[in-house]
């Protein structure tokens, strides 16, 4: 019942209030990363959600879009600007995802929303993470997050699946804002973020 009906109602409730009361934030951020920017603030890509099907979502823009010679974008090291170090590290950058939980796109909790590309790589298995709504925090995040490899991170996306409940969503919930306060788990030991997923090896 929680999984099938609750869960969504619960999911619009609280990104709902969650999103008016950061508003004044999400405003501020907006302005700075507009001057910042050059007018682009918001970071828009298509992602694949439940049963693969795809949305757009929108997270602050913390990358610059240079290129080198060849005319190939940078690395994301050498793209991400000061202001944007800031608010990956604060998680700032995912308020605007609070707009796709309330459109129905994501949930609070859930897998989070990987790149198209990565949808033939997976293995039976894996796949299932699309089972449900993808999340702006989940089970792997508090359990890792971009530190731990992909083979884990799906193993803890479906164990979520399988174990999805209200109790766990809110252990989810407390942990992930536990998580930000320290600032843990949001590079690898050889990326910014995460590295590319080419598949199982």
């Amino acid at each position: 019942m929680y999984r099938n009906f609750f869960k969504r109602i619960l999911d619009f409730i609280c990104s709902l209030i969650g999103f008016i009361i950061l508003l004044p934030v999400f405003l501020f951020v907006t302005l700075f990363l507009t001057i910042a920017n050059n007018g682009k603030p918001f970071f828009f890509q298509q992602r694949p959600g439940k049963n693969n099907k795809i949305f757009e979502v929108v997270k602050f823009r913390t990358m610059n879009d240079k290129k080198d010679a060849q005319g190939n974008l940078l690395s994301d090291k050498d793209r991400l600007t000061s202001l944007g170090r800031f608010i990956r590290k604060t998680s700032l950058d995912e308020i605007p995802q609070l707009i796709n939980v309330i459109k129905g796109d994501m949930s609070l909790v859930g897998p989070r929303p990987l790149l198209l590309e990565y949808l033939p790589l997976y293995d039976e298995k894996q796949i299932r993470r699309h089972e449900v709504r993808p999340g702006i925090t989940g089970w792997a995040q508090i359990n890792g997050r971009n530190a731990i490899s992909w083979k884990d991170k799906f193993e803890l996306d479906v164990w979520y699946v399988d174990n999805i409940s209200i109790s766990l969503d809110i252990r989810i919930l407390l942990l992930t804002i536990l998580k930000v306060f320290k600032s843990e788990g949001i590079s690898s030991d050889t990326s910014i973020t995460m590295e590319k997923f080419e598949g199982n090896k």
